[in-house]
């Protein structure tokens, strides 16, 4: 099937954390035989912070932040048998998902690709007459990176035909074990940009365990973290690219994950970083959220923190012999049941059954 893909960016990770998830699925779509062309606006200095090259499995069309590159890659939806619009384009996004949708073929299957649903279910809930809101009915699926049941009964609340969970997950052909790099050195690395959302966070799990452990090294990388008053014992990186993460992942004693205020409280939300770790045999502490069993074992394939004492614990009892046998137990797992492989052969379903469905309807 040709797909049409409206998202924030493909070729830049820079203030994009859903590059990977895009990169891993679409890669993965493509080797099953669709044809992808990915719209993303040229914004946010994310064409200057690229970190991989247009890619063989699709074709990129990077336009111009203006309403008149907009009506042009708009029109384009009409050219394709999937038309998909994400969350967070950061530009123009009531105008894409009105336009596209409208500009799609009466056979074309319509699909709204959420990939922080929390914050876009409470953007949209208090206001009927946003475009989403209005555009939702007529889409054919939602898929969201997270959120399970609470998210699903959401959407459907507010008209969704279908919503359908597509989990984050690992590439093993761009994140893997490698060796340590001394640049990222440190008893635990913390990887994630400076959000509203996520900041108390911070400063609760991280900051608040570099405190407690002044004799410990800390790492940590992300935009926007250069202003922030941080223990003497934490190292600030600023933006990693992707082509560090292993390396970032497998230098350090620990690696951990923060979910943001509302990732924690919807649940069922592993962020990439928890794939990307495992999936580098990295020694994984994460705080505590509703539906963690059902990517990996706390205590055997992940330790679980409730607090920047709990994380300060583990690290005080972490051999480097326990770290490793962790890490390896996570990638394991992770290979096994959580690589996106597995998720393309989801969506490729899905995408099937939606077109046999179209089809069933057509008239003879």
């Amino acid at each position: 099937m040709r797909i049409a893909f409206y998202g924030s960016s493909l070729l830049s990770s820079y203030w994009n954390g859903a590059a990977t998830y895009y990169r891993g699925l679409l890669r993965d779509l493509a080797a099953r035989g669709h044809q992808i062309t990915f719209y993303e606006p040229d914004a946010f200095d994310r064409q200057k912070h690229r970190d991989i090259d247009p890619p063989d499995w699709a074709e990129v069309r990077v336009y111009p932040a203006t309403a008149e590159a907009l009506r042009e890659v708009v029109a384009e939806a009409a050219r394709a048998d999937v038309v998909v619009k994400a969350s967070g384009v950061g530009v123009f996004d009531d105008e894409l998902i009105t336009g596209v949708m409208a500009a799609a073929r009466p056979d074309a299957i319509r699909i709204f690709w959420d990939v922080d649903a929390p914050a876009t279910l409470a953007e949209i809930r208090p206001v009927p007459d946003h475009a989403l809101r209005r555009t939702l009915p007529s889409l054919d699926l939602v898929l969201t990176y997270g959120g399970g049941p609470p998210v699903i009964a959401a959407y459907e609340e507010l008209g969704a035909r279908r919503c359908v969970p597509i989990y984050n997950a690992l590439d093993p052909e761009t994140h893997h074990p490698v060796p340590a790099d001394d640049r990222f050195r440190a008893d635990l690395s913390f990887l994630g940009n400076r959000l509203p959302d996520r900041e108390a966070r911070v400063e609760q799990f991280f900051l608040d365990a570099a405190a407690r452990l002044p004799e410990r090294r800390f790492l940590i990388g992300g935009n926007g973290w250069d202003s922030k008053p941080m223990p003497a014992n934490v190292r600030h990186l600023g933006h990693v690219y992707t082509r560090d993460h292993n390396a970032f992942n497998t230098s350090s004693l620990a690696v951990l994950n923060i979910a943001r205020d509302s990732m924690a409280a919807t649940g069922y939300s592993p962020a990439t970083r928890v794939f990307e770790a495992a999936g580098a045999g990295a020694c994984l502490i994460t705080d505590a959220w509703v539906g963690l069993e059902l990517f990996l074992t706390e205590g055997e394939e992940v330790l679980v923190a409730r607090d920047g004492a709990d994380v300060a614990e583990h690290l005080r009892t972490l051999t480097p012999e326990r770290a490793r046998a962790i890490g390896e137990a996570a990638l394991r797992r992770v290979l096994r049941e959580h690589t996106y492989a597995r998720r393309g052969a989801e969506v490729d379903a899905l995408l099937r059954q939606q077109s046999a469905l179209r089809a069933s309807r057509v008239p003879a």
